[in-house]
C-alpha cells in the first residue's frame, strides 16, 4: 500500500537542496540564485510513495507510485532527481556516462569553499553500467589536472545507499559517525515497538528458533522487525553501518548514564555549568534537570548525545578544536575534584580491557556459523533416513575444524589479553587544582588530568607535555626501540587548533600510551607536567589493541567467487528439489517421505563438508609457517599470499642493514666544497663549526652511564671522539637547564678552544619535517643553532650564497653510488627572548651551510637472491622509503630490483605556485647524469611521451613523496600509468606510504608490504598481506610477523599461500564435482 504524504514548502527545498549538494552537479551558494535553482528542483521532483515496512520515503516523478518497492537503476534514479545545468567555462577534462547520465570531474575548491562543475565531450567519456565501475574507474575521486579541486564519491554513495536500501530518513533519524574517520559509519534510529516485539517473539517460538538465528545473522533485520524509524534524539535502539563496500549492519542499544552519584552542590544548582569549560561536550551532554547522559558504545568507543548539536560525539579526548593557549589556560593547574568526579562518569575508566573469552562463547559463536547450521540439519535429515556413516564422518570432521578455531582464537584472546593487561595497573601522580599532588590508579585518569611525571614510567593514556622536555621509547608505535625527544606545546596565541601544527608536526609534543618515558627533564629543576590528552580505547595503543580486535575486512575474489558458486549451487539445489516433489507427489508417496526426498537434493547438491575441506589446506599451512618462525594473526590471508602479485619493500632495516658506518665528511669552503675528510683512516676532525655540528646536532641521551639513541646519530657522535655528560653546579649557563646535556672533548681531542657545549634546546627530527634542530651555547661563548637533516631541506633554509654551486652534483656523485648522505648547517643565535619562548620559524632561518657528512648504508646478505627469486617468477617488487631518491635508486640497481639493462625515469611534478599551474616533467636518469640540474629544455612533458601499448617492465619510474602528493592531488588520471612502471618512490612519509598501497590495490594489484615497523604500521595493516620484521607491539596489528629479520620470509609465505591456495582450489572442485554427479544421479534414479 502507498499513501500520499505532503511536505512543507521550506522542508521540501531544503531537502532537495541536501540532495543537490551531495551530487554536487552545480555550485549551491546561499543566495537568491540557489533558491531559484532549488525552486527549478522542486518543479520537477514530489515525494510520493511511504513504504510500509520502514515508513521511508522514496523520491519519484510526479503522478507515479510505486506500489511495491524495487530498486530503481543508478540512472534512472539519478535522472529522478537531478536537472541540467549548464557546464561553468572550465578547460575540458574526461566524464562518466552512467546509465545515460553524464558525470564530469568536478569538486570543492577548499580555499573558498565553492563547488564548480567541468564540462566534458561525449566522446572523451568512460561508459559504465554501475555505481560500483564508475567508482572502481575514477579510483574513488578525481581532480581537475588544471587546479586544486577534488571531490570524493563518498556523498554521492551514501545517498545512493540509503535510497537503495530504504533508508531515506527524514532529518534527525540519521547521522554519520566519526565522519572523513577510517571507522566511518552511518547510524539510524530506532524505538522499539511493543507489538511488533510481541510478534518477533510469537514468530520466534512457532519457527522453533529460526527466526532468532536469521536475527542473529542479520542484526539489521532485527531492528527493522521489532523497532520503527524514528529520530536519534528518542531512540532507543541504533543501527549502525559501516561507509565501506562491504556495507556492514550491527545494533547497539542506547544506554543512560545517571549521574546522581554527584555531590550536593551540583544537585542544588544544575543550571550552572558542570565544567569550567562551558564549550565542552559533557557540558551539552547532560540532560538537566535529571542529570542523565545518552550514550552508545561501539567498538569499545563510549560516544555521548550532544543536546545542543544533535548528534552523537565521541567521549574520552579533550576537543579538537582547544588551541594551545586554552590548553594551557585551562588544564595548566589541573581539575578540581567535582570535575574530575563528572568526567570520570560521563568517560568511563581509563582502562583497555580485553576479556579472555570464555570457551563455551567462542564454542557457540562458531556452532551458530551459517555453514555448521547447514551440517547440522543435514546430519539430521540423514539420521532420519538411516544413513549414519557419511553423518559420522561429517561429525567428526566438523568438531575438528571447531575445536581448531576454538583453540585458536582462545590463543589470541590470551595473547591479546596478556598485551594489555599491565596497562590498568600502573600508578601515577597527578596534580589537582585543590587537592594537590595525589597518587592513583590509572584506571581513574579523565581527560584534563594534570600528569607530573618521572624517568622510567609507562604512559598509561596520551598526553600533551606542557612543562619540561621528555625522552620515550616508541617502539610500540613505530617498532624502532629508539628514544625519541618530546618538547612541551607552545603558547601560541590565537584560537588556532592545537593539532594544526603542520602535517603531524603535533606528535612531537604527544606522549602517546604504551610508551616509556626513559628520562623526563623538568625547565629550572621544575616538575614534568602533561595534560591527559586521551583514555582507554581513544589512545594510540586502544586503537592498535580495536585494530585487531574489529580488523578492516579485506574484499577478496576468491571468496566473492565462492560464494557465487554456491549461490548457483542452491539454485540447482532448488530446481532438483522442485523436481523430486512433483516426482514423489505424482508417484504418490507419504508426505513425509516426499519432504526428506526433497530435502535431501539439497543436501547433494550443496555439500556440507565443503567449509571443513578447504580449511584444511590454511591449516596445514599455518603450521608450516610457524616453524620457519612466521606468525599469523589472519590465518584466511594466507590463501591471499598465493594471489600475491606486487611486494612492496621498506629500505633501511628491511633490504639493507639496520647500522650505518660514518664514512666520511665533505666540508664547505666557500662557494665550493674541499676535499672529503675520512674517517676510515682513524683521523679525527679538525675543531670548526662543522665538527661542533656533530657533536652536539642529534637526540642522543646519556642514561645509567651509556650513550642511547638513534643509531645514525650514534656512529655520527662516536666518529667525533667526544664525550657526553650531564650539566651540574659546576655549569652556570644562561638560559639552560641545571640538567641540561653537554658534550665535551675528551683527552685525546687536542687543539680544542672550548670547554664544552651544553644543549639547551631541541627541535627534534621529524619524518614529515625531514630535519631536526639544536639550540647550544659554548661554555663562555655564543649561542648557536645547528640543523641536520635531508641535504635538499638543509640547504633550503641556508642563506643562498653560503650554498656551493656544485651542491647538486656532488650530491648526486655520492647518492648515486647508495650512500646515505646528511646536511649540516649553523649559525649564531642573536636574539633576547628566552630559548623556551622561540618557536622553530624563528630559529630556522638564514643558516649558513656547512657541508655533507656520508654514511655507508649496505646490503643484506638475503635481499638480492630473494628479489631476484620473486622477479623470476614474475611477482613486482617496489620499494617505498624515507631515504634520498638517489640512494634509493642504487639500492635498486644493487639489489636487483632494477637490472642494468632498464632505464629509470624520474619523475618530478611540482605544486601550483602564483600564476603557474601544477606540472610534471621527466627525465632519464642516464642523461641526468651529463646534463646540469639547472637545464629544463630536455623536459618532456610526461602526457605526451607515456603510451598505454608500452611494455610494462622496460622502464622504471622513480618519484619521491611531494611529486607523488602532486600527482595524486592534480593528475589523477595520469597515476595509474605511472604506477603501472613505478618501482622506486623516494621521501615518502608514513601517511603517504599507506597511500601509495591503496592506490596499488585500486589497479587490482594483491600487495604485500614487508617492513621492519618504523613508520610502515600504516601500509602494513592497508596491504592484502603485511609482513613486520619486527616483535615490537606495532606489528601486533600486522597479519604476519617473522623473527627472522630479513625478507627470506616473503618468497616461504607466498609458497605456502600458493600450495594452501591450489590445495583450496582442489578440495573446491572435487567437491563440487562428486556433488554434481551425486546430483544427476539421484534425480535420474528418482524418475526410474
Amino acid at each position: 500500500m502507498c499513501s500520499s504524504v505532503s511536505f512543507p514548502p521550506t522542508q521540501l527545498l531544503s531537502i532537495c537542496e541536501g540532495i543537490w549538494e551531495s551530487l554536487c552537479l552545480f555550485p549551491t551558494p546561499r543566495g537568491p540564485a540557489n533558491s531559484a535553482l532549488s525552486r527549478r528542483i522542486c518543479s520537477q521532483m514530489s515525494w510520493a510513495g511511504r513504504h510500509r515496512a520502514g515508513n521511508e520515503f522514496f523520491p519519484s516523478k510526479l503522478g507515479t507510485e510505486r506500489p511495491a518497492w524495487k530498486q530503481p537503476p543508478l540512472g534512472q534514479w539519478l535522472r529522478e532527481n537531478t536537472v541540467s545545468q549548464e557546464p561553468a567555462e572550465i578547460p575540458p577534462s574526461r566524464g562518466w556516462l552512467v546509465g545515460g547520465v553524464q558525470f564530469a570531474k568536478y569538486g570543492h575548491m577548499l580555499r573558498e569553499g565553492v563547488c564548480s562543475r567541468a564540462s566534458f565531450n561525449l566522446e572523451d567519456c568512460y561508459r559504465v553500467n554501475s555505481f560500483s565501475q564508475l567508482e572502481r574507474e575514477s579510483g574513488g575521486g578525481w581532480a581537475c589536472s588544471h587546479s586544486t579541486w577534488t571531490h570524493p564519491f563518498r556523498k554521492v554513495r551514501e545517498e545512493w545507499n540509503r535510497f537503495s536500501m530504504g533508508d531515506h530518513f527524514e532529518k534527525g533519524q540519521h547521522a554519520l559517525l566519526n565522519e572523513g574517520e577510517e571507522n566511518e559509519m552511518e547510524i539510524f534510529g530506532y524505538r522499539t515497538q511493543s507489538c511488533r516485539k510481541t510478534l518477533c517473539l510469537a514468530g520466534s517460538i512457532f519457527s522453533f528458533g529460526i527466526l532468532p538465528l536469521v536475527f542473529y545473522w542479520k542484526p539489521a533485520w532485527h531492528v527493522w522487525a521489532n523497532c520503527i524509524p524514528c529520530s536519534l534524539q528518542e531512540a532507543d535502539v541504533v543501527l549502525l553501518r559501516t561507509t565501506d563496500e562491504f556495507q556492514t549492519y550491527s545494533r547497539k542499544k542506547v544506554m543512560w548514564i545517571c549521574l546522581s552519584a554527584l555531590n550536593s552542590a551540583f544537585r542544588l544548582n544544575p543550571d550552572n555549568p558542570f565544567i569550567t569549560d562551558e564549550e565542552s561536550i559533557i557540558n551539552r551532554a547532560i540532560r538537566k534537570p535529571d542529570l542523565k547522559v545518552r550514550c552508545i558504545k561501539v567498538q569499545k568507543i563510549r560516544y555521548v548525545w550532544d543536546n545542543l548539536e544533535g548528534q552523537f560525539q565521541k567521549i574520552g579526548c579533550l576537543e579538537d578544536w582547544l588551541s594551545s593557549a586554552k590548553i594551557h589556560l585551562k588544564f595548566g593547574s589541573g581539575l578540581t575534584t567535582e570535575e574530575q568526579e563528572i568526567r570520570r562518569l560521563i568517560c568511563g575508566p581509563n582502562t583497555i580491557d580485553v576479556e579472555i573469552t570464555p570457551i563455551w562463547k567462542l564454542l557457540i559463536k562458531e556452532v551458530l556459523n551459517p555453514f555448521y547450521v547447514f551440517q547440522l540439519f543435514s546430519v539430521c535429515l540423514w539420521f532420519s533416513e538411516d544413513y549414519k556413516e557419511y553423518a559420522f564422518a561429517i561429525i567428526i570432521m566438523s568438531i575438528i575444524s571447531i575445536t581448531l578455531t576454538v583453540y585458536d582464537l582462545r590463543e589470541q584472546s590470551v595473547k591479546l589479553h596478556r598485551l594489555v593487561e599491565a596497562h590498568n595497573n600502573i600508578t601515577v601522580s597527578i596534580y589537582g587544582k585543590n587537592a594537590g599532588v595525589q597518587e592513583l590508579e590509572s584506571r581513574f585518569l579523565v581527560p584534563g588530568d594534570l600528569l607530573i611525571l618521572g624517568n622510567k614510567v609507562q604512559m598509561p593514556c596520551d598526553a600533551i607535555l606542557l612543562d619540561g622536555s621528555c625522552v620515550v621509547n616508541e617502539g610500540m608505535l613505530t617498532g624502532e626501540s629508539i628514544p625519541v625527544t618530546k618538547t612541551p606545546l607552545p603558547k601560541m596565541e590565537g584560537s588556532v587548533p592545537w593539532r594544526t601544527q603542520g602535517e603531524g608536526e603535533y606528535k612531537r609534543h604527544v606522549l602517546f600510551c604504551g610508551t616509556e618515558v626513559i628520562q623526563a627533564k623538568g625547565a629550572c629543576s621544575s616538575a614534568v607536567k602533561a595534560v591527559v590528552l586521551q583514555t582507554g580505547f581513544n589512545t594510540a595503543k586502544g586503537d592498535l589493541v580495536r585494530s585487531i580486535l574489529y580488523p578492516r575486512p579485506v574484499s577478496f575474489k576468491l571468496y566473492r567467487d565462492a560464494i557465487r558458486f554456491l549461490l548457483c549451487l542452491v539454485g540447482t539445489a532448488t530446481i532438483g528439489m522442485i523436481y523430486t516433489l512433483c516426482v514423489y507427489v505424482l508417484s504418490g508417496e507419504t508426505p513425509g517421505e516426499v519432504v526428506k526426498k526433497a530435502l535431501d537434493v539439497i543436501t547433494i547438491a550443496v555439500p556440507p563438508a565443503l567449509p571443513a575441506a578447504l580449511t584444511t589446506g590454511i591449516m596445514y599451512a599455518q603450521r608450516r609457517l610457524k616453524k620457519r618462525g612466521i606468525f599469523c594473526i589472519s590465518p584466511q590471508r594466507i590463501n591471499v599470499c598465493g594471489q600475491l602479485n606486487l611486494v612492496c619493500f621498506d629500505k633501511t632495516g628491511t633490504l639493507t642493514r639496520d647500522g650505518l658506518d660514518v664514512w666520511g665528511v665533505m666540508p664547505c669552503d666557500g662557494n665550493g666544497f674541499r676535499e672529503v675528510h675520512s674517517f676510515t683512516s682513524g683521523r679525527t676532525l679538525p675543531w670548526g663549526p662543522l665538527c661542533a655540528a656533530m657533536t652536539c646536532c642529534h637526540s642522543l641521551i646519556l642514561l645509567d652511564g651509556t650513550i642511547q639513541g638513534d643509531p645514525l646519530d650514534l656512529k655520527m657522535f662516536e666518529a667525533t671522539t667526544w664525550e657526553m655528560v650531564v650539566s651540574g653546579d659546576d655549569f652556570h649557563l644562561k638560559g639552560a637547564p641545571g640538567c641540561a646535556m653537554v658534550v665535551k672533548p675528551c683527552g685525546t681531542s687536542s687543539q680544542v678552544p672550548v670547554e664544552g657545549i651544553a644543549v639547551l634546546h631541541q627541535f627534534p627530527f621529524s619524518s614529515v619535517l625531514q630535519r631536526m634542530t639544536v639550540i647550544v651555547q659554548e661554555m663562555g661563548g655564543d649561542q648557536l643553532v645547528f640543523m641536520k637533516g635531508a641535504p635538499e631541506r638543509v640547504a633550503s633554509f641556508c642563506q643562498p650564497e653560503t650554498v656551493p654551486t656544485s651542491f647538486v652534483s656532488e650530491l648526486q656523485i655520492y647518492t648515486t653510488q647508495g650512500f646515505r648522505v646528511i646536511g649540516l648547517a649553523y649559525k649564531k643565535l642573536e636574539m633576547d627572548h628566552h630559548i623556551s619562548a622561540l618557536m622553530r620559524e624563528q630559529v630556522e632561518s638564514d643558516l649558513i651551510f656547512l657541508g655533507l657528512l656520508i654514511l655507508e648504508n649496505r646490503l643484506k646478505e638475503e635481499t638480492k637472491p630473494v628479489l631476484e627469486e620473486l622477479i623470476s617468477a614474475r611477482i613486482r617488487t617496489v620499494m617505498i622509503t624515507g631515504d634520498n631518491l638517489q640512494t634509493a635508486i642504487t639500492v635498486a640497481r644493487k639489489s636487483g630490483m632494477v637490472s642494468e639493462s632498464q632505464k629509470v625515469i624520474l619523475i618530478e611534478a611540482n605544486e601550483t605556485t602564483g600564476s603557474s599551474s601544477a606540472s610534471i616533467s621527466w627525465k632519464l636518469l642516464e642523461e641526468k647524469k651529463h646534463i646540469a640540474y639547472r637545464n629544463q629544455d630536455n623536459y618532456i612533458n610526461i602526457r605526451e611521451e607515456i603510451s598505454d601499448n608500452s611494455k610494462e617492465g622496460s622502464y622504471h619510474f622513480a618519484l619521491n613523496g611531494k611529486s607523488f602528493q602532486v600527482i595524486s592531488q592534480h593528475f589523477s588520471s595520469l597515476l595509474p600509468k605511472i604506477l603501472m612502471n613505478g618501482t622506486i618512490f623516494a621521501r615518502m612519509s608514513p601517511g603517504q606510504k599507506s597511500s601509495l598501497v591503496e592506490e596499488f590495490q585500486k589497479l587490482d594489484y594483491f600487495v604485500g608490504m614487508c617492513g621492519d615497523g618504523a613508520n610502515d604500521c600504516g601500509a602494513l595493516k592497508m596491504a592484502h598481506v603485511g609482513v613486520s620484521l619486527s616483535e615490537q607491539e606495532a606489528s601486533v596489528a600486522s597479519p604476519f610477523t617473522s623473527k627472522t629479520p630479513n625478507i627470506e620470509c616473503v618468497p616461504h609465505l607466498i609458497k605456502e599461500g600458493r600450495a594452501a591456495l591450489v590445495t583450496s582450489f582442489c578440495m573446491f572442485k572435487y567437491m563440487a564435482l562428486y556433488s554434481m554427479i551425486q546430483y544427476v544421479g539421484v534425480l535420474l534414479l528418482y524418475w526410474v
